[in-house]
């Protein structure tokens, strides 16, 4: 039996096969105890009771082992920005995802000059191609420029265009294959049209920063959407002779719907609502998380317009919520303790309902024998102690000695 650090251990000697030992796993099927988690070629081989192979063992003693996270909606972090254009900025935001248990993003935009839009797209096109040393980038999001004033949030109006095939197609271009999703308000005309080509081209559509109301945001779902953005905020809500668009994205049984649960964006009864409404399968987490995450209180931007954070909450000048500083495992933990939803659903929320949503959950999204090994350990509160990509380390900071067995 040999002792050492972990994070040296883990770092200089994991090994290409392996076995992992938690207190807890948390799988696709249910939740394992004192279980083993078997790592071959970077992918989940097995999960075991008993050690069947003669191969180091790592015991990660109370810690627990959760799917890694995916955040499919992401602005920046670490005071690094996806309208920077930079690869730089790509990898830091990468790089401290990977510290937060998220193991895939989509790099998302904000509404901007067209000339800054497009840049920003070419840059995600090419950080695509040539994956970052962090979290992996699973593509581009278009947040920006297609939305309606009303519900604009921290999206500056001026810079709105018209929703024609010539815009996407120009976006389409210039993310070279990285385009995943494309938000957009379905009042807006062509949108049912645009929806359908966007469809034909693979890409998602949400709806968001939007007035619409219930009829308007049941045909863009007909015509193809997906869902919503950020549910409930951004978009008219429920009103008891109007049910909005918040009202048809959460009735609609097929309909995906975008959640931030730091506890200032929704109200725990609302979180518990979605939940009811559209069950384990429909909701997923995400960070929203804007250039501020990670850094301290103070004065930043948000595409065109100045933000405010204070107590960690950003605001425009003119008071409207501008993203969050949120990471996505304290998205978990605040499920569970806000609005007592079940721990596997919670953590799904941030794993396979948004892998199953960008269609990689057959690589991605859950801890199943034959997906990629990418898994982030944690404590039981939920605080990331390692993140693992491909088997290998991307980020460890585990605080005490675990017992590797050889």
């Amino acid at each position: 039996m040999q002792k050492q650090t972990a994070s040296q251990a883990m770092i200089d000697q994991l090994p290409t096969n392996y076995y992992l030992k938690a207190a807890k796993i948390f799988t696709e099927q249910g939740i394992l105890a004192n279980h083993y988690l078997l790592i071959e070629q970077g992918k989940i081989a097995a999960l075991e009771s008993t050690v069947s192979q003669a191969l180091p063992v790592f015991d990660l003693g109370d810690h627990h082992i959760m799917p890694g996270l995916l955040d499919l909606h992401i602005h920046g972090r670490d005071g690094c920005d996806i309208m920077d254009a930079k690869l730089a900025s790509i990898t830091t935001i990468s790089r401290s995802l990977a510290k937060h248990g998220v193991v895939g993003f989509l790099g998302t935009t904000v509404t901007s000059t067209w000339q800054n839009t497009l840049a920003a797209f070419r840059c995600l096109g090419q950080a695509y191609q040539n994956q970052p040393d962090g979290a992996l980038l699973l593509g581009a999001y278009n947040e920006g420029l297609f939305f309606t004033k009303d519900h604009k949030g921290a999206h500056d109006e001026q810079y709105f265009l018209p929703l024609t095939q010539d815009n996407v197609d120009a976006i389409i271009n210039a993310a070279q294959g990285a385009l995943k999703v494309v938000a957009l308000a379905p009042e807006l005309d062509n949108s049912s049209d645009i929806i359908r080509y966007l469809n034909s081209k693979g890409i998602r559509t949400m709806l968001g920063h939007t007035s619409a109301n219930y009829q308007q945001t049941c045909d863009a779902l007909h015509a193809g959407a997906c869902g919503g953005v950020h549910v409930f905020n951004g978009m008219s809500g429920i009103h008891h002779r109007e049910p909005g668009c918040a009202g048809a994205v959460l009735l609609n049984e097929r309909a995906y719907v975008e959640v931030i649960a730091d506890g200032v964006h929704l109200h725990p009864a609302i979180l518990q609502l979605i939940y009811r409404l559209k069950g384990a399968k429909n909701m997923g987490l995400i960070s929203d998380c804007i250039n501020a995450g990670g850094l301290t209180d103070g004065k930043y931007r948000l595409g065109m317009l100045d933000v405010d954070v204070t107590n960690g909450i950003a605001r425009t000048n003119s008071g409207a919520l501008a993203g969050s500083t949120l990471t996505l495992e304290k998205a978990v933990a605040n499920l569970i303790k806000l609005a007592d939803i079940p721990v596997l659903d919670a953590i799904h929320a941030a794993s396979l309902r948004p892998a199953e949503f960008l269609g990689v959950d057959h690589e991605l999204g859950s801890i199943k024998a034959g997906k990629r090994a990418c898994l982030a350990i944690v404590d039981s509160d939920f605080n990331v102690q390692a993140t693992l990509i491909d088997g290998r380390l991307a980020f460890t900071d585990l605080p005490m000695p675990f017992t590797l067995s050889q």
